[in-house]
């Protein structure tokens, strides 16, 4: 048998099965040491700037070699330093041996380390937002479609007073805003660490500009502004606050947490066949039962935003146990749980817009619930309407409670529809408002003002947030497995 090397070692189902090539990419080794040699670049462009004794041969010799690396020898030379970074420098310098005397010069290691990260974490949310963007789009539009079919409202999974489909769509929307605004606060709130030496005091820094403090600070803006951050951290011990990784995987859980409840929401909708999510048709619900139509992509969101979830207790621990200016034992955990806060979030945006761009929806089985609980939910308007006619309130009360829960019994004991109308119809106490029930009993008049906050919402908080996502909110989604 011929096997190939990935089917005999484990492969991350994140990145193997579900993630966007995009996100792949972007926690990848080659975005991720080529990202090492562009900071190395810029340090060298800075202090050449400044006065260093660097040449444009030795700029352009790291230029052109920032996207050429030998990962093998990277990889021996790792085995042999036992240091990541300086085997990278030795395996950059291989190639730019003009440039290898002031390659990393006056850095640590957190130099390239913790600015590549932050640098791929705002890549990341970049990459998340449209997507998000995409999924409020897809889920206003749907809300504006349906936000005037009366549905079932349920409170304790049990049925409660009438609203509408659009109107719940807008709940589903109202949480995604929210992550919207905070995917976007934590990715501007997100500075540069800039040049701040071992234990961030820019010792090594100032020894290489002569104790000359204005160079120091000039270097430290000039790398900030060139990896394309406004700001850096003015504090940092050797590396940035792991606070900040809090902060950032914190907004990716909540946003977990916002999409396993949509998803379920649509789970139990679609086990009352009111709502189903896309189902292909060629596709295969169970292997022993033929017929059946399972919710596997809001199934697939629901499993992997609970380990977005929980996800979060990584960075929180981690934060807490960095003793001093730093120590080595968050680097293996941040290698996980980094990226796969940021895989994971990117894969449920994915399978949420394909759900949410081929939701059906079953108005006549919606419809059939919302008679068989309307008799009931009515009770209170005929009651009005009978006091209007004359009749006394609690008279007319106790006449409605008989009825009711003789319809009730036929419901539950013996499996038959709500016949609390008919009985109403056969009561001559009720002629009075016999030629009214059709119109007391028009679902929409159950609704309240639930279409109206559909188009007071999509307009006042949707719609502009939306604005500066206009030129990407085409593009459609695909799930491939």
């Amino acid at each position: 048998l011929n096997i190939m090397a990935s089917e005999t070692e484990y492969r991350s189902p994140l990145t193997s099965r579900y993630a966007s090539k995009e996100m792949s990419y972007n926690f990848s080794d080659q975005k991720k040491f080529s990202t090492w040699r562009r900071l190395w670049l810029y340090l060298a462009t800075a202090q050449k700037g400044l006065g260093l004794d660097i040449t444009d041969e030795q700029l352009d010799e790291m230029r052109t070699n920032v996207d050429v690396i030998d990962f093998q020898r990277a990889a021996s030379e790792e085995k042999r330093t036992r240091h990541d970074v300086m085997a990278h420098v030795h395996t950059f310098a291989a190639c730019c041996p003009k440039a290898a005397a002031i390659i990393h010069l006056g850095a640590t290691s957190c130099y390239v380390g913790d600015n590549t990260e932050l640098i791929v974490l705002r890549d990341a949310f970049k990459i998340l937002l449209p997507k998000l963007a995409r999924c409020l789009d897809r889920l206003a539009k749907f809300a504006d479609d349906y936000k005037s079919l009366p549905t079932l409202g349920y409170t304790h999974f049990q049925p409660a007073q009438l609203t509408t489909v659009g109107k719940r769509a807008c709940l589903w929307l109202s949480d995604l805003l929210m992550d919207l605004r905070n995917l976007d606060r934590a990715c501007n709130d997100l500075r540069f660490r800039g040049v701040k030496g071992t234990t961030g005091t820019q010792a090594s820094f100032l020894n290489v500009f002569a104790g000359d403090h204005g160079k120091v600070e000039e270097l430290d803006r000039l790398v900030t502004e060139m990896a394309g951050f406004s700001k850096s951290y003015i504090v940092t011990g050797q590396t940035y606050s792991r606070k900040v990784d809090f902060d950032v995987v914190c907004t990716l859980a909540s946003l977990g947490a916002s999409i396993h409840k949509i998803c379920t929401d649509i789970r139990l909708l679609a086990n009352q066949k009111e709502i189903e999510e896309p189902f292909e048709s060629d596709q295969i619900g169970s292997s022993a039962m033929p017929y059946k139509r399972n919710p596997m992509r809001c199934e697939r969101c629901c499993s992997l935003a609970r380990h977005l979830m929980v996800i979060a207790n990584d960075p929180l621990q981690t934060a807490s146990v960095q003793w001093l200016e730093r120590t080595l034992d968050d680097s293996a955990n941040r290698r996980i749980c980094l990226p796969e806060a940021f895989l994971t979030a990117d894969i449920i945006l994915n399978t949420l817009q394909n759900i949410l761009e081929g939701l059906v929806v079953y108005p006549k089985v919606i419809e059939k619930h919302v008679n068989q609980e309307l008799p009931f939910m009515a009770s209170e308007n005929i009651i009005v309407a009978m006091v209007t006619a004359g009749a006394n309130r609690q008279e007319c009360h106790e006449h409605i409670r008989v009825l009711s829960h003789a319809a009730s019994d036929q419901v539950k004991q013996h499996g038959k529809e709500n016949d609390l109308v008919d009985r109403i119809r056969s009561s001559s106490y009720f002629s009075p408002i016999h030629s009214k029930l059709e119109c007391l009993l028009d679902p929409s008049s159950f609704t309240g003002r639930a279409a109206e906050q559909v188009d007071r919402f999509l307009k006042e908080e949707v719609q502009p947030a939306l604005c500066s996502y206009r030129d990407i909110l085409g593009m459609t989604a695909s799930v491939e497995v």
